[in-house]
């Protein structure tokens, strides 16, 4: 855990809220806190994060719904659920969605401590292994990024170095969206108008590599980045 860690705190009760935020940023955690579930969701939108740590019961949308929302923005977000109940229904429901921990409340600090850090240990061994990727599957394609060749139908294509880099971020998020601000701070460097439109062309040259499959598509998530969508081909 470094002080850049960000965790999403949704609590509907402010004085518990205040002081959970008050204790992990006495942690080192950089918390960003919101008092119900809309606000929960808007403010996920606007910043990354490395946890989100959701309360079940809250007003206008629940913790549940939240979580439904966040991971169809990013389905590898990882997610603590916080609740007042202890029902197997809810906590079952919970896991459905993709929940990493489940805490009833009251619960020890400490404990609280030790499974945020068990998180976004398995989290990070994840993204780690990811990155660690050299060879992608995308549908019918078949990408090696060291090489920088994509093959589909025993034809190869050879990329250039932006390209490869480009289609591995998109690959390493596959379904998921790849912030616009990610990909230009990586690949070129700063993240401003100039760099956005080289982007945009290189984008438009990996949708031409790629429209041989047609259950491939990168699609534009207007003001947030774009999302390498590969679906299941259907089968008779």
């Amino acid at each position: 855990m470094t002080e850049t860690t960000k965790i999403l705190l949704v609590e509907d009760d402010q004085n518990f809220g205040d002081v959970l935020k008050s204790y992990l940023e006495m942690h080192g955690y950089g918390i960003t806190l919101a008092q119900d579930g809309d606000a929960g969701v808007e403010a996920y939108k606007a910043g990354a994060y490395n946890l989100c740590i959701l309360d079940v019961m809250m007003p206008k949308k629940d913790g549940f719904t939240v979580a439904k929302e966040i991971r169809e923005i990013n389905n590898n977000q990882p997610i603590i659920f916080l609740t007042a109940k202890t029902l197997k229904e809810d906590i079952i429901q919970g896991f459905k969605l993709g929940a990493d921990d489940y805490i009833s409340k009251p619960f020890n600090s400490e404990e609280l401590l030790y499974r945020i850090q068990a998180v976004l240990k398995r989290s990070t061994a994840n993204e780690v292994e990811e990155e660690e990727a050299k060879e992608f599957e995308i549908g019918q394609y078949h990408f090696n990024y060291p090489l920088r060749i994509l093959s589909f139908n025993g034809e190869k294509s050879k990329l250039s170095p932006k390209e490869a880099e480009l289609l591995r971020m998109f690959c390493v998020k596959m379904n998921d969206i790849l912030p616009r601000s990610e990909a230009l701070t990586h690949i070129w460097g700063e993240d401003n108008y100039f760099t956005a439109r080289s982007m945009d062309v290189f984008v438009t040259k990996l949708r031409k590599y790629l429209k041989g499959d047609e259950n491939i598509e990168i699609i534009n998530i207007h003001g947030n980045g774009f999302q390498l969508k590969v679906l299941a081909a259907e089968t008779t």
